[in-house]
Formats: structure tokens, sequence, C-alpha cells
């Protein structure tokens, strides 16, 4: 075993486990300490190569890079704080127009908020505002956050839900989980039986169209297990709601800049929402999430939505500097992403073609699930397999996030280095052998 767990290490767990109350951990003790680029250290020294960029935050690298520190540093010393939603300042404001000059033509409002989930609790509301409807309708296995708005939207699994409700009005619908249909086809067979649903039960036996003001939808659904739909079903949920008079909102919190190969997540499906929301990724590593609307859809009435720290000044600086470094790059961080994602589907589509506890290979760019099953046949999830190929990764270096009930997340940063994910992937095999061999003896 590399990773060793020092009682510096135990400490700090022990400590944490006294005073702060618990959220969502990983099954393994990473404590982090530093990093750069690829690697990430943790408080007693274990290095460790990066395949969570902390959650899709560091798209650009392990603590951004120099350019964006540098700027986040200067601004530091400038103003800090500019109480933004009040007062006035320049840098946000030029921030929101390199930022809506990466979207659709006709985008061109901004809220600046602290994340994803206050992305969304906006968007909510805005979508309220603009259509005069009060009810949503969202998809099972979707995640949007954890405060009150964006959890109604909200159905990952119920403990996230669990003694908070009732919540505000929602619907929830099945999304294009093909490997899991509800409906027990197969696609493409299927003829998109998940559309029909909303439209012959949502839409006809519990909500009246004219009700929902916004449907919300994850390009690709992150926590839920990292699911990625055909092209027909965006495009058709996309027509339910033009039907309708409904705006789509496209969640690009941990799907956007970058993550999938496009800047927009929904850019692969050749659809436009109508609302956007955005955080993780945005400001390499500093709090910060973004509501963007159509600028059709007109302004909000003064008053109806603030908060003191949207728009922070070193937030703002640090997400200016990466959209410099990404419109400057863009073309090679392109390309490099169709490179990168090829080696790794190639590699992930041959270690599911050797070992019977991969269920599925799924993704965009370089957002990428594995899906563990105990059968192929019944595909039983794999938790605890899951769970052990995460504390074997990290015990010989590699960190990895757990999504869904028995998926493992792969979203190194966008800039990994090929001799790094190649090392990544061979830790990645060796931790799913084990596992195989155990499980099928």
């Amino acid at each position: 075993m590399g990773t060793k767990i020092t009682p510096k290490i135990k400490s700090v767990l022990a400590r944490d486990k006294k005073v702060m109350f618990t959220t969502t951990r990983t099954p393994y003790p990473f404590v982090a300490d530093r990093g750069e680029g690829d690697i990430v250290y943790d408080v007693s020294g274990n290095k460790f190569i990066d395949f969570s960029s902390f959650v899709s935050v560091y798209n650009l690298g392990v603590n951004a890079n120099l350019s964006i520190r540098n700027a986040a540093k200067k601004q530091i010393d400038k103003l800090m704080h500019a109480a933004f939603t009040d007062f006035y300042a320049e840098l946000p404001v030029t921030f929101a127009e390199k930022l809506v000059k990466k979207f659709p033509k006709g985008f061109g409002r901004v809220f600046f908020s602290n994340s994803g989930t206050e992305a969304n609790e906006a968007a909510i509301k805005f979508a309220r505002l603009f259509t005069k409807r009060q009810y949503t309708l969202s998809f099972y296995n979707a995640f949007h956050g954890r405060t009150l708005g964006s959890l109604s939207l909200t159905a990952s699994r119920s403990s996230q839900r669990h003694y908070f409700g009732p919540f505000p009005n929602t619907i929830h619908v099945p999304y294009a989980y093909c490997y899991r249909c509800p409906f027990g086809k197969e696609y493409p067979s299927c003829g998109m039986a998940c559309l029909d649903y909303i439209k012959d039960y949502a839409l006809s036996k519990e909500v009246h169209p004219t009700e929902v003001s916004a449907i919300f939808i994850e390009p690709m659904q992150g926590e839920g297990g990292y699911i990625a739909p055909p092209v027909e079903f965006i495009k058709g949920v996309r027509e339910i709601a033009d039907d309708n008079g409904m705006l789509l909102v496209s969640d690009e919190v941990q799907s956007g800049y970058m993550r999938t190969g496009k800047f927009l997540a929904m850019d692969n499906f050749g659809v436009e929402a109508d609302i956007y929301t955005m955080a993780k990724a945005i400001a390499g590593g500093l709090p910060m999430g973004a509501t963007i609307t159509r600028s059709s859809l007109g302004d909000i009435p003064a008053g109806s939505h603030a908060n003191t720290f949207g728009g922070n000044l070193v937030a703002v600086a640090a997400a200016n500097a990466s959209i410099d470094y990404l419109n400057a790059n863009k073309a090679s961080i392109s390309a490099e992403i169709r490179r990168k994602s090829s080696i790794m589907f190639k590699r992930l589509n041959a270690m599911k073609e050797s070992y019977a506890i991969i269920g599925d290979v799924r993704g965009l760019g370089m957002m990428i699930g594995i899906e563990l099953v105990r059968s192929r046949e019944t595909k039983e999830p794999a938790v605890t397999e899951r769970d052990n190929i995460l504390k074997s990764c990290f015990n010989n270096g590699l960190i990895l996030l757990p999504a869904g009930i028995s998926t493992i997340r792969i979203i190194p940063p966008l800039t990994v280095s090929t001799d790094n994910l190649e090392k990544g992937l061979g830790i990645l095999e060796d931790a799913i052998k084990e596992a195989n061999s155990s499980l099928f003896r």
C-alpha cells in the first residue's frame, strides 16, 4: 500500500468529527493540503494523480493556473468585496460581457452568485417571474443543489430530501437513463417512451402545461450517475417546452465550462436553452455561480432578487483571468479534450470487455461514468465493490469520486498530461481487476 495513513491524518479526521456537521464524504481519508496541475498532496505528503478535479472545479488544473492565481492575488490587494448588488463595479460587468459571448446569440442578462445551488435558485425565481407560472418540471436522478428551492428539483436519492419537505411545486419525470430504462425498453427501439410519459402522464394527469414555468435539465446528469442521454431526448424536451410555452433551463454547473468538450454541454445536442446556470469551474477554484438568460426574457423588478457576495471581486478576477486563458487557448484545449476523451473511452471500453463488473461506460468529452454491477444480467449495483475500488485507487495514488448508486466518475483536469492520464487509468484498471476477481471467483 503506497498511501500512508499517518497520525496527522487520523487527528484531522477525529477533530473534524467533533466540530463539523456530517456531509458527503468519500469512502477514503483524503485530507487535502496542496496541489498543482494534475497532482495533489495530502497533509502527510502522500502524492496523488487527480481524477476528480475536486468535483469538476479545477478544469484548468489543480489550484487553477498561475495567471488565474495572480489575478486573484492582485485583486485582493486592491478591493475584495464591492457589495455588487447594491453598488456598482466595473470588473463584474467586464466579465459578464465576456461570458455572454460564450452563449448562443441573444443571451445577455447575467446574475452572479456563490454556488451552483444559488444559481439554480435564481433560475427558479426568474422562470416564475418571466412566465407568471408556479410549477417546474425536473427529472429523476437530477441533482440541482441542496438549498430548499433547488432541492425541490433534486431527485438523485431520497436521503437528500428526507425530512426537508414539503417542497415547492416541482413535478419529477423519468430521464433517459437508457442503461436502466424505467419502462424496461431498449434504446433505440424504445421510441423515447420517457418523452411520451411527460406528455401522457405528468402534463395530462398531474399538472396543466399552462402552469409549468420551466423544465430544468442537466444535459448530462452528474451526481445522479453520469448519465448521458440520446440527442433525441434533449431535442424532445426542448419541443415539449416550446409546445407549451415553458422555458428550458440547462444546469451546466458540473457539465459546463468545456467539461464535455464544448463550453456548454447543451451544445452537444444542437439545442439552446432559455436559461443556463453555471458554477464550479467558472472561477477556477473560488466560490462563484452565474445564471444567464435570454435578453428577450427581460429584466427582473428591483429588489426581487439579490445577494451580498454575488460578483465578489476576487472570485470575478479569477473568473475573468480563467475565461481569458480559455479564449486564448480554445483551439488547443478543444483538440486536447477530444484526444484525451478518445484515450479514456478506448481504455475504459477495453476494460468493459475484460471485466464483467463493468456494466456501462458512458459520457461526453472528459466527463465519463463507469457503472459497476454484480451481474450484467440483473444489473444489481456493485456498491461495496465500487467503494473498494475507490479505496484501492486512493491507496495507490489516484483520487476519484463516486456518483449515483454504483458509478465512478472520471473527471481529471482538462489539462491533465497524457502520462498522468495513462498512469491513472492503469491504477484504476488494477483496482477494477482486483474487484472483478473477488466478485467472480
